[in-house]
């Protein structure tokens, strides 16, 4: 089941049948509105920010299970903070992520061309991809511009 803009990560576990906890609830909340990716201990601190309770084996165990339901995607993101792990919804398209090792700014940038690759890799391989990350390290425009002023 591909979780689509329209349903929230709370509705995918339940139609599944897995229990949800407050606690679990809320993580789920941060994930569904956060604006970017979270690593874990950034999803820690924002579900502190409503319940001070919660603790870090809560978010690895959620955030486990919604790897393992194909719910969201673990990134490592071009290693820009050491080996940290980040986490995003997965969508129904691929993208490229944009990683500036200056600011550690994470962006997305969606292109036709992912799929014309998919594509390609198959008529040429005979492989059919389920999907594909691809990530560019590179200098982003604000810290580009602020190296030139």
């Amino acid at each position: 089941m591909s979780v689509t803009a329209r349903g929230s990560l709370a509705e995918a576990l339940s139609l599944r049948g897995i229990r949800l906890t407050r606690q679990r609830r809320l993580l789920l909340e941060v994930l569904d509105n956060a604006p970017g990716h979270l690593n874990a201990r950034e999803l820690l601190q924002a579900a502190r920010r409503t319940d001070p309770t919660i603790d870090r084996a809560t978010v690895y165990r959620t955030l486990h299970l919604l790897k393992t339901g194909g719910l969201v995607d673990e990134l490592d993101l071009l290693h820009l903070e050491g080996e940290e792990h980040y986490y995003e919804r997965r969508r129904t398209g691929d993208h490229v992520h944009l990683g500036c090792p200056q600011c550690g700014t994470i962006s997305e940038f969606e292109t036709d061309l992912v799929l014309e690759l998919s594509q390609e890799v198959a008529r040429r391989e005979g492989f059919t991809a389920t999907g594909i990350r691809i990530e560019v390290r590179g200098i982003c425009k604000a810290c580009s511009e602020a190296q030139v002023g």
